[in-house]
């Protein structure tokens, strides 16, 4: 069973400390337990409770009504919801609940039923990226634990991988070569994924190499494959050099295709870009890179 502080809980609900302590003094909505020294803390029955209660209560249900119903009754109460409402926030609240539960037929149901009314891409960029945000803030506060993270960051990866294999392999003779990887050390593998599936879906070619991936190896692929597009990301500080000096060498080894700069480091460092390389600000540019590559693509074609 894990236990959570009070600011753990403001953290995973949104609900403010000083409000959960009203709830608690004036409706007994939940009893924290103490510990041998006097310490109070939450289980998980208080988080799932704690998380219908805000729900109902940003749907309408007065806290005070709510203190009168049983668990069970709120626990159906927000199934119904669950099931009728496809809000981002309501669903994003109802992923944390999954991985807090180590719940996967909660997180498949979610999913599915989210990408059926979406799409897939749709699904990624409104409910998992942030619910992903919301998972970062956790994680730097030391409000879910590795096995959470861990779990949740897999089955997001098994889901795009499925969608990238449904995608065919082959493609228009025009389009654009892109390689993919991430520096060693790097992991950003889920956008780095991501992005493997909106070239497919989108019919570029792609030849991924994923995380951990040396400058040499990458020098090796765009030697044999002449990406016309070299996308790596670098949100994390490099070990024993510089961002420009990586960015320097990184430029060199994509063999006279553009380098594709994301990630933090690109951002906040004073980085002065080689004439191939350019910066990439998250998915809303890369999605209007993307569209204006397709749009010169059909102009071509129309040629």
């Amino acid at each position: 069973m894990a236990i959570y502080s009070i600011r753990d809980l403001e953290k995973l609900t949104g609900i403010k400390a000083h409000t959960i302590r009203i709830w608690e003094q004036r409706y007994h909505l939940v009893s924290p337990a103490r510990t041998g020294t006097n310490i109070r803390y939450y289980t998980d029955d208080d988080l799932r409770h704690l998380f219908n209660i805000a729900l109902l209560n940003r749907y309408g249900h007065k806290i005070s009504k709510l203190a009168k119903m049983q668990p069970v009754e709120i626990a159906a109460r927000v199934a119904e919801i669950a099931a009728t409402n496809s809000s981002p926030i309501a669903q994003v609240d109802a992923l944390t609940l999954a991985m807090i539960d180590l719940d996967e037929q909660a997180f498949d149901r979610i999913f599915s039923s989210y990408s059926w009314e979406h799409g897939f891409e749709q699904t990624m960029l409104q409910l998992v990226y942030p619910f992903l945000d919301k998972l970062n803030v956790l994680w730097l506060t030391h409000s879910v634990s590795p096995a959470h993270e861990k779990f949740i960051t897999n089955l997001i990866r098994r889901k795009l991988l499925v969608a990238i294999d449904k995608d065919p392999v082959d493609v228009q003779r025009e389009g654009a070569k892109f390689l993919l990887y991430l520096p060693e050390g790097e992991s950003q593998e889920l956008t780095l994924l991501f992005i493997h599936y909106l070239l497919r879906s989108r019919r570029q070619k792609v030849v991924y190499l994923g995380a951990g991936t040396s400058l040499n190896d990458v020098r090796d692929a765009c030697q044999a494959f002449q990406p016309d597009f070299v996308f790596t990301i670098i949100q994390g500080p490099l070990p024993r050099q510089s961002i420009q000096n990586y960015v320097d060498n990184a430029a060199k080894t994509a063999n006279g295709g553009q380098l594709l700069l994301s990630g933090a480091q690109v951002f906040v460092n004073p980085v002065i870009l080689p004439a191939n390389a350019r910066r990439i600000d998250g998915f809303p540019e890369m999605l209007r890179f993307l569209d204006e590559l397709a749009q010169r693509q059909t102009e071509t074609d129309s040629l």
